[in-house]
């Protein structure tokens, strides 16, 4: 599994399973076109854009390119890798009949085809490219012990740090794992879920 320094961001939530079989890296759907009015999305990753750079994975058809372009105007162009993957005739398992291109989507793709393209753009392979972050990452249990996994009331509390932070509302547990480590260093992210310093 490649370990990519940059956030990837693609489509849907079927874009990133299919990408999280293949790589270990931060993974934000835009939700379609919903990324035209998600303004914490957008504002999400443009963070991610600025502390780790972020690579562009659409569909090859009309729809993808609009996301695709739309990103590109919003997000700083020293910033942006853009990753693309064939336009191969067909369609994928869960959909009744092909999309309007008659191709398949990012969903669609091999696990080859995907860590192709994503090299084609240049991405950064940690391990090979540049160094692994040695700041431990927070855990699950680090998001229990806040209060924010796995009690009655994890989902108020994580509600209330999403929007104090101005991040996207409906992250999970998961996400914000992911998005927290992904943008603080490691003292600050324990600050902010009001955790003790890690032990060396």
């Amino acid at each position: 599994m490649l370990r990519i320094r940059e956030a990837i961001v693609v489509e849907g939530r079927y874009d990133k399973h299919a990408l999280a079989g293949t790589v270990d890296a931060v993974i934000i759907p835009t939700d379609g076109f919903g990324i035209f009015r998600q303004r914490e999305t957008l504002e999400l990753i443009r963070r991610l854009a600025q502390r780790q750079g972020v690579i562009l994975l659409t569909d090859p058809d009309g729809a993808g390119l609009v996301i695709r372009n739309f990103l590109k105007g919003s997000l700083p162009p020293d910033r942006v890798k853009q990753a693309y993957v064939p336009p191969t005739p067909g369609k994928e398992r869960r959909k009744r009949r092909p999309g309007r291109a008659g191709t398949l989507g990012v969903e669609g793709m091999s696990p080859a085809v995907l860590e192709q393209a994503l090299r084609r753009a240049g991405a950064t392979v940690l391990g090979e490219d540049a160094p692994a972050d040695r700041e431990p990452p927070l855990t699950k249990a680090d998001l229990c012990a806040a209060g924010l996994a796995g009690g009655p009331e994890s989902a108020v509390r994580r509600r209330e740090l999403l929007a104090r932070l101005e991040l996207p509302p409906h992250l999970s547990a998961n996400a914000l794992l992911e998005v927290l480590n992904a943008l603080y260093p490691a003292e600050e992210r324990r600050a902010l879920l009001g955790l003790t310093p890690a032990e060396d």
